[in-house]
């Protein structure tokens, strides 16, 4: 690999982390030698890359650093165009034009050398509607969880049993053939499932929830991880701990 092909690679290993990374942990994904990591830093350096840290402890990219748009290397325009594709077939149509205007935009500005990854791609994903189809304004959805602010949901859910609940959106898990509301129910008090097609009616409040939602997700995914987890281990999962999530929630996130 030339020299300019790893420092390359070398920022966007940094760009990519928001955590420091130790130069052993570097020199095992780019297959080279510490010592070589430790002179293209110092290289780095001497070109005011804002790098901070230090040998043993680790190096973090500074913000502020800007490097020419869409300097892509052929992996990452297959890797774009790819999940380009993937939504392009399964979003809600905002999101699903959105896609096909990366795609486009991509193809228009990336170097002449790299344009058949675009216009031929060898990677595809089909291009196909969920089988369940949103019953709600998910554009308004994403809204409201950018926002931080409540949605009260009338539901059915598989039991063909109807609810009325005030909820916390903090995300959207895509499938397959549906879409999942991943909220906060004040109603149940712990963490819930909606599915977009399940949506009876929808109304957003304008008022925000007082927990942040950044906190509300390290709650959430504490709680998944630690069920899959278990069905890992063999054991059945035990009904949520709701006193537990209800006190992190309550407590702002914290343990």
């Amino acid at each position: 690999m030339r020299r300019a092909d790893r420092l390359f690679r070398i920022i966007q290993i940094l760009r990519r982390r928001r955590t420091p990374i130790t130069a052993n942990e570097i020199a095992e994904e780019m297959e080279t030698s510490l010592r070589t990591i430790y002179r293209d830093i110092s290289q780095l350096l001497a070109d005011r890359v804002p790098i901070r840290g230090e040998a043993g402890i680790g190096y973090i990219l500074e913000d502020g650093f800007d490097m020419p748009p869409l300097m892509l290397t052929p992996e990452e325009v297959e890797a774009a165009i790819l999940g380009a594709q993937w939504v392009t077939g399964r979003a809600d149509p905002a999101l699903s034009r959105a896609a096909a205007d990366l795609i486009a935009k991509i193809g228009a500005v990336i170097p002449e050398h790299l344009r058949p990854l675009v216009v031929d791609p060898a990677l595809t994903s089909p291009n196909w509607r969920p089988v369940q189809p949103d019953a709600i304004d998910m554009q308004r959805m994403r809204g409201a969880i950018h926002a931080q602010t409540k949605v009260y949901l009338r539901y059915r859910n598989e039991k063909e049993e109807e609810t009325t609940r005030v909820t916390w959106p903090i995300a959207v898990s895509y499938f397959e053939t549906v879409r999942v509301i991943v909220a906060w129910c004040e109603l149940r008090q712990n963490f819930r499932n909606f599915r977009t097609d399940r949506v009876l009616e929808a109304q957003f409040l304008g008022e925000r929830y007082p927990t942040p939602r950044t906190r509300l997700l390290v709650a959430w995914k504490k709680e998944r991880d630690d069920m899959r987890a278990r069905r890992m281990s063999g054991m059945l999962p035990p009904p949520p701990d709701r006193r537990y999530a209800r006190e992190r929630v309550q407590k702002g996130g914290r343990a």
